[in-house]
């Protein structure tokens, strides 16, 4: 027999003998298919979030750094945690380094205010996830954000605790009509009333949001009408010369340590984070999330091997006969061996697509819902087929080889 002719009987007869015991079969595929849909779905969804975070991060002034108080460590959604009891950075504080710092640099201050805000408009309103922040004239340098409509902050303005405020595209969007100009239009921001000065060029949603979806007023007015115990301020410092960073952020921490009145021999209170140690670190907590999928999925068909080759194994002893009788009249013991590798291959491998498909669409939904964009992950695709055939070929390789050395006498006599 031609080997073209074998492997396609060998086919024909795999999809025979899987389909002859439908149950079983599907109860694998499903296991195999739930194994590598919790590995591809989970690490997909990873991957488009990490994504995210490096465009997000990346939409920050580039060669900026922030000082923030030590203990705050950023998490998803805009809240804040303290590990340590460290002094908050006051307004105070924030305006002595502005007016000290004479490094060549571009300073601005500025104060989370809410990430849950709803902005209205006449009968027009956002839904409740817009972040509210204060700022200075100095926020769309560093911040790396430009003006597509009207024009930013004046210095008396900030001084004067003004209600003005720019917003992002997407909430223009969602409170305006599409030909309506938003500059000068009063909006409802918390309880207050708030004049358009100027509307944020779009730079995506992105992972949080983004500019797009922001309202920015002056950090002085955020101070009065946003006001709630130990306000805690941010300081970005954008160098003029990118090569000056290093220098630029050894200037910024001694003039803050004396703005703090720390001694020399007094530990730094205060952290300073460059925009790629802030997305490194959501990258790192993200890992551990990677491990665990990991874990879970390989958990699982070790699951579903142990299962494999337990059917395989019942399938060997409910064929004993028919393996007898294609031995008798010809059949090779690694032809026969082949046959029943190949039907554990073949199921793994249908729950591999199965898998792959769900995993990749759970993935984009879950990445979908944290505003991360679509991905088509062809690492994981083929990693977790590549997975599939290894777990059909070490559980069925057992069963196969066990077929093949059965005395076809023996066999035929088996009831």
């Amino acid at each position: 027999m031609k080997i073209g002719a074998l492997y396609k009987e060998i086919f024909r007869i795999s999809i025979s003998s899987i389909f002859a015991t439908k149950l079983r079969s599907i109860l694998t595929i499903l296991i195999i298919a739930l194994g590598i849909m919790a590995l591809v779905g989970i690490l997909t969804a990873i991957d488009a979030i990490k994504g995210s975070i490096s465009n997000q991060f990346a939409m920050m002034g580039a060669n900026t750094f922030t000082i923030q108080s030590r203990g705050m460590r950023v998490n998803i959604g805009g809240n804040r945690y303290r590990t340590k009891n460290h002094p908050y950075i006051s307004i105070k504080q924030a305006r002595e380094f502005s007016e000290v710092f004479t490094f060549p640099a571009d300073v601005s201050i500025s104060i989370w205010a809410t990430g849950a805000s709803t902005i209205k408009y006449k009968s027009n309103k956002t839904n409740p996830n817009i972040n509210v922040r204060g700022v200075d004239e100095g926020y769309l340098k560093t911040g790396g954000v430009e003006i597509g409509r009207g024009r930013n902050f004046s210095s008396q303005e900030i001084q004067d605790a003004r209600n003005v405020a720019l917003i992002g595209d997407e909430v223009a969007r969602k409170l305006f009509l599409k030909n309506e100009d938003p500059v000068d239009k009063v909006i409802s921001v918390g309880g207050g009333k708030y004049r358009v000065i100027g509307v944020m060029k779009s730079k995506g949603s992105g992972f949080g949001g983004g500019p797009d979806r922001s309202v920015v007023i002056p950090y002085t007015n955020v101070a009065v009408y946003f006001s709630r115990p130990n306000m805690d301020y941010a300081i970005s410092i954008q160098p003029r010369d990118p090569k000056l960073l290093d220098h630029a952020i050894s200037e910024a921490e001694g003039v803050f340590r004396i703005v703090r009145n720390l001694n020399a021999t007094d530990e730094t209170d205060f952290n300073i984070e460059t925009s790629d140690s802030l997305a490194k670190l959501l990258i790192d907590n993200l890992s551990f999330v990677s491990i665990a999928a990991t874990i879970i999925g390989i958990i699982t068909l070790i699951g579903a091997a142990v299962g494999l080759m337990n059917i395989m194994l019942v399938a060997v002893a409910e064929r004993t006969r028919e393996i007898g009788t294609r031995k008798a009249i010809g059949a090779k013991s690694s032809t026969i061996k082949q046959q029943f590798l190949f039907e554990a291959i073949l199921i793994c491998q249908m729950g591999g697509v199965l898998g792959v498909i769900l995993g990749i669409l759970i993935g984009n939904i879950v990445s979908m819902m944290t505003e991360s964009p679509f991905i088509v992950p062809w690492g994981w695709i083929f990693g977790g087929l590549g997975l599939a055939l290894a777990v059909g070929l070490a559980s069925g390789y057992f069963p196969a080889v066990k077929a093949s050395r059965l005395d076809p006498i023996e066999a035929l006599r088996y009831e």
